[in-house]
């Protein structure tokens, strides 16, 4: 039994199924024309996508560049390609049935230049713009140069209001729909605002009554709202659907497509997402992007938070409490801490968090030496694959081309962790123990639900044609 009708989207009737397009090669052509060809909305990974060679094999994204500027245009150029493949690909499976989206995100690296020369080389190909990570004001005027539909991703009514008032009141047009992303339950990148409590969840179905209200006064009363985050099954959202204050509402799926037998993931990665267990989604705020993120809390994590614990404030200058000297690096600089605090530093080097990191904000971390120079040396290899990363202090607007802070050795390179990621060999556990694993808070429940028992892992027309009972 369907509990869920067509829906007009992008200029055709669809499934209101839409493949979540997630980040780095988590999501491609071959996925999302399986999805179209479904039905649905596919969608594609715009982000530093793959690019193949004559045998198939995956092209390494390797950097030859000597400065962050050179290496930054080689980024682009690889995005652009991968992009460009992955739409040919997602095309000629779904022989232009469903629709297919470009994903990208409006804060990664060359993000406009990415999705237009993508679009300069696919034309017919993509049907949409899905994009958040961001405010993308200029994702309307983007998708009018092209004749293709938008799809901002947003998190309330208000950043909707912000965004149209400025830029997508200028092409009603080609507004396909409206992503409400739930920041509490999305996997990957969440929009939590300043005055939001990451430790508290709102319900979404107020959130998006009062995005449809918004809407509604700007005349988008039939404009759908796609509802991503925390969705798992059909019959869990019943209440949204034919529902008269959300109208026409689409649901988009971004952690159960990893499960299926076209998904790009290495095969060492769904094991992991059969095994997860209630609580193993992390949402932190390590990202070198500054948001708030989801993830596997696994070792990669772990050590990010325990790095950040082994963290004590520093003065310049002898004043206050902070009266004891510290010298910090090869020449042993003087900085000064509290006597507690130097206690602490004396314990952790005791253990051999030897390698004292300064941080934008006055405090020391303490590390191992071989840490110390993974983290040096991933920040002195940045390929500026973010309009701006707090980790490698990287910006890609001149004229310094740098976020005018300090790096920031909290962070990671969130570049190399989900390439490797990605990239793992079938039975590589280590990769999956050692690299950031985006996932929604959903994840754990592939090991309870009966459609996955014993490891079944379905195609994608399986997976549809389950979404559609409301399992």
């Amino acid at each position: 039994m369907t509990v869920i009708n067509a829906i007009r989207m992008g200029g055709i009737d669809v499934l209101p199924l839409v493949e979540g397009g997630k980040g780095v090669s988590a999501s491609n052509g071959t996925s999302a024309g399986n999805w179209a060809l479904a039905g649905g909305v596919g969608t594609f990974s715009a982000v530093n996508a793959d690019s193949y060679d004559e045998h198939g094999r995956v092209i390494p994204q390797i950097y030859h560049g000597r400065t962050r500027r050179d290496r930054h245009e080689e980024l682009i150029n690889y995005a652009i390609a991968g992009g460009v493949e992955q739409a040919r690909r997602a095309w000629d499976i779904s022989g232009g049935r469903g629709r297919v989206h470009a994903n990208i995100l409006w804060e990664m690296g060359g993000a406009e230049r990415v999705i237009t020369g993508i679009l300069e080389r696919t034309k017919g190909l993509v049907n949409g713009i899905t994009c958040g990570a961001g405010m993308p004001y200029r994702l309307s005027e983007i998708a009018a140069k092209f004749n293709v539909h938008y799809y901002p991703i947003v998190s309330s009514g208000r950043a909707f209001s912000a965004l149209w008032k400025r830029a997508y009141s200028k092409v009603t047009h080609l507004l396909g729909g409206v992503v409400y992303e739930d920041p509490w339950l999305a996997g990957g990148h969440n929009g939590l605002s300043n005055s939001e409590d990451p430790e508290h969840p709102e319900n979404p179905y107020p959130r998006l009554v009062a995005l449809r209200k918004v809407m509604r006064e700007f005349g988008l009363n039939e404009t759908p709202i796609i509802m991503a985050g925390g969705v798992w099954a059909l019959d869990e959202w019943k209440d949204y659907i034919d529902n008269p204050e959300i109208g026409p509402i689409a649901f988009q799926f971004g952690t159960r497509p990893l499960l299926t037998k076209e998904s790009p993931i290495p095969q060492s990665w769904k094991d992991r997402l059969l095994r997860l267990k209630p609580g193993e989604v992390f949402l932190n705020k390590f990202s070198p992007t500054g948001f708030y993120s989801s993830a596997v809390n696994n070792d990669f994590m772990k050590e990010l938070r325990d790095r950040s614990e082994r963290q004590v404030a520093y003065s310049a200058e002898p004043v206050g409490e902070h009266l004891v000297e510290y010298g910090v690096g090869t020449r042993k600089r003087p900085v000064y801490l509290t006597a507690p605090d130097h206690a602490r530093v004396r314990d952790w080097e005791e253990r051999g968090f030897t390698e004292a990191l300064r941080t934008p904000d006055s405090t020391l971390i303490f590390v191992a030496p071989d840490k110390a120079h993974d983290i040096h040396e991933d920040q002195v290899n940045c390929m500026g694959c973010l309009s701006q990363c707090r980790f490698s202090n990287w910006s890609q607007h001149p004229p310094t081309f740098d976020n005018g802070k300090r790096a920031d050795p909290r962070s990671f390179c969130i570049q190399k962790t989900l390439q490797d990621i990605a990239h793992a060999a079938p039975d590589d556990e280590a990769a999956m123990d050692n690299n950031l694993m985006f996932a929604g808070h959903n994840a754990h429940r592939f090991a309870s639900d009966p459609f996955y028992s014993n490891g079944f892992i379905p195609t994608v027309k399986q997976l549809v044609e389950r979404l559609l009972t409301g399992k």
